[in-house]
């Protein structure tokens, strides 16, 4: 592994573990309803990360999956219900909710679907209507 970085992470009670390694791809906020909704809360912070770089050291068994739409796979601990992350097939990533991993030093670049926002963040960073067209996204930018 040489001098990549390696992060621990885990569910709410910690039966589920996993270590990412490396760098991000991606680091911001998705405004869009589904994530506010599956967070509970007005923001997800994400970290985006290739699928290689996730692994899971404990309580695999305890995962849960549920496939709103064939491109988020959403995974929770079945024992304590906390969110870990969601597998995106079609992007080729894994985000992992930056609040899961909290040693992982957070530097938002972009926000998200931010034309959903229901809470305004005049941060400087970038605000995408959807997504980079890196990711398969128009890459228009609306207003802070």
């Amino acid at each position: 592994m040489g001098n990549e970085n390696n992060y621990s992470g885990s569910c709410f009670c910690g039966a589920v573990q996993f270590t990412v390694t490396g760098e991000p791809v991606a680091m911001g906020y998705c405004h869009c309803d589904s994530c506010r909704r599956w967070s509970a809360g007005p923001v997800n912070a994400f970290t985006l990360w290739k699928p290689d770089a996730v692994r899971v050291t404990r309580g695999a068994e305890n995962i849960g999956t549920y496939n709103k739409t064939k491109s988020s796979y959403r995974k929770w601990c079945k024992l304590c219900g906390g969110h870990i992350f969601t597998e995106h097939p079609g992007m080729g990533l894994t985000d992992v909710y930056a609040a899961v991993i909290p040693d992982l030093p957070f530097k938002p670049g972009v926000h998200v679907h931010y034309q959903e926002s229901v809470l305004p963040i005049k941060d400087g960073v970038a605000k995408q209507k959807d997504v980079p067209k890196e990711m398969g996204g128009s890459g228009a930018s609306v207003a802070e």
